[in-house]
């Protein structure tokens, strides 16, 4: 008999890539780090949400700030990390420039979002529970 392929959805595909693109999913003192760095580079686009609430906001950039908002809970929890660090990175990246003038004020969220798309999610997020390495122990 022939080994069958298996079957590969759009799930098993992005867990392998998750699984690949990071090996491991530090613990500890690191893993806490990078929950501390997951909270600072979330801060900045959560707060850029809070004059949508206004009633003197006058609307412009709305899109932007709803993507950012939902870049930046998806880093809160640690779910669909690299996505959402690289919005962070490309809306960060276009707001420093956005001016015609270098806006320095964007520089460090943007490379908060570039360190942890580089560095990952770590133990403590959604990302390890769904996509991490599983051990299974098989009994005697």
């Amino acid at each position: 008999m022939g080994r069958t392929a298996a079957r590969q959805g759009p799930v098993t595909s992005y867990a392998r890539f998750m699984q690949r693109l990071f090996s491991t999913f530090p613990g500890g003192w690191p893993g806490r780090g990078l929950v501390l760095l997951r909270i600072a580079a979330a801060a900045p686009l959560l707060l850029a949400t809070f004059p949508l609430f206004s009633d003197a906001y006058g609307g412009a950039g709305v899109p932007l700030r709803l993507t950012g908002a939902a870049s930046g809970v998806f880093l809160l929890l640690g779910f669909g990390t690299p996505i959402a660090a690289a919005l962070q990175v490309l809306i960060e990246a276009w707001l420093a420039f956005a001016g015609g003038t270098l806006n320095p004020n964007h520089g460090a969220p943007a490379l908060m979002g570039l360190a942890l798309l580089m560095l990952g999610p770590g133990q403590y997020s959604v990302d390890r529970r769904l996509y991490g390495r599983k051990r299974i122990e098989l009994g005697r």
